[in-house]
């Protein structure tokens, strides 16, 4: 039945005429200068440290699982920066918000949960690393082979990518009221199913399943792998050995806590508690703040990286001498 005041649309003209206007910060006028230098500069920083570990990885001759995976990582960082923080930069340079096209949104929800999801699986593929590495020491090198690890950065890819595609196409085909105000600096999906004309629940289930795919099974995949590591420790006599196991652990449980407790806020809620300013402040830290820390938490928590980031700076150094 279509809801009153719903924006009459088909599938030819919606692409080509429908528009979206992103609201951003436009009620943050007198800060809107320096919001937009300090999103600048994080992101430049995120782009450059998130490129640093991605080149210095790929350089490498020799590449263990765990680098690997923290290249595939920084891979998605980079591009999920470059998704979400020029279009908000965009709605800060201009007063009125920035449009965006009734496609150009669509395309940017679907890589927004794509890259989003395959870090939530990625983030499971490393806590499966890590519990072959601490409770099978003797199997590690023989498990988590090269083609392994490659089969599972594929599969973390086209797993997210076709969730996203399904939750795009059933949030863009609910109808939309006359407003088209998307209170947000991107197309975010809360924002968006926030504009559907429709009273019922029935569009959240789309968002639920995907976060039940996308979110839960990856968490509770790296909550079983942390119990088997934790019951592995508890056997271990040595408190040498046991900070060592689990200090190889810290770095990918920090980065874990981040991205899931934002995703688990903004997502696993019901409509009824959307609320845009809130939102807003959560998506700066997940699309701004989360991206910026990760090159640091993995540089100075993992002795691979330091070793690979120090041996890349002699490089760099003979090459100007020469």
């Amino acid at each position: 039945m279509p809801c009153e005041g719903c924006m009459e649309r088909d599938n030819v003209s919606t692409g080509a005429t429908m528009e979206f206007l992103l609201l951003g910060f436009s009620e943050l006028l007198c800060l809107r200068v320096l919001l937009f230098l300090i999103f600048l500069i994080a992101h430049l920083v995120t782009l450059a440290g998130n490129m640093i570990i991605f080149l210095a990885v790929l350089m490498e001759s020799s590449r263990p699982p765990m680098l690997f995976f923290l290249c595939q990582l920084s891979a998605i960082e980079l591009c999920y920066t470059l998704v979400i923080v020029p279009k908000a930069l965009l709605s800060l340079a201009v007063v009125e918000g920035s449009t965006i096209s009734f496609l150009g949104c669509a395309a940017q929800m679907h890589l927004f949960v794509t890259l989003g999801g395959a870090e939530c699986f990625l983030l499971a593929a490393m806590s499966y690393d890590r519990y072959v590495a601490i409770c099978q020491p003797l199997r590690y090198a023989a498990v988590m082979s090269e083609g392994l690890c490659r089969r599972l950065a594929l599969l973390c890819g086209l797993a997210a990518s076709t969730v996203a595609l399904a939750l795009t196409v059933a949030v863009f085909r609910l109808p939309f009221c006359q407003s088209h105000r998307i209170n947000h600096f991107f197309c975010d999906v809360p924002a968006v199913l926030h504009l559907a004309c429709t009273q019922s629940y029935s569009p959240e289930l789309p968002l639920l399943a995907a976060c039940v795919l996308l979110v839960l099974i990856p968490f509770l995949i790296i909550l079983a792998s942390y119990v088997c590591i934790a019951v592995a420790l508890l056997h271990i006599t040595s408190s040498v050995q046991k900070g060592k196991a689990f200090s190889t652990c810290i770095s990918h449980l920090t980065i874990t806590a981040l991205h899931y407790g934002c995703a688990t806020f903004i997502y696993i809620r019901p409509k009824s508690s959307y609320s845009p300013a809130r939102d807003k402040v959560v998506s700066l830290v997940y699309t701004n703040i989360t991206p910026l820390m990760y090159p640091l938490i993995y540089s100075l928590r993992n002795k691979e990286i330091r070793g690979i980031l120090r041996k890349m700076l002699r490089r760099t150094k003979i090459a100007q001498v020469n």
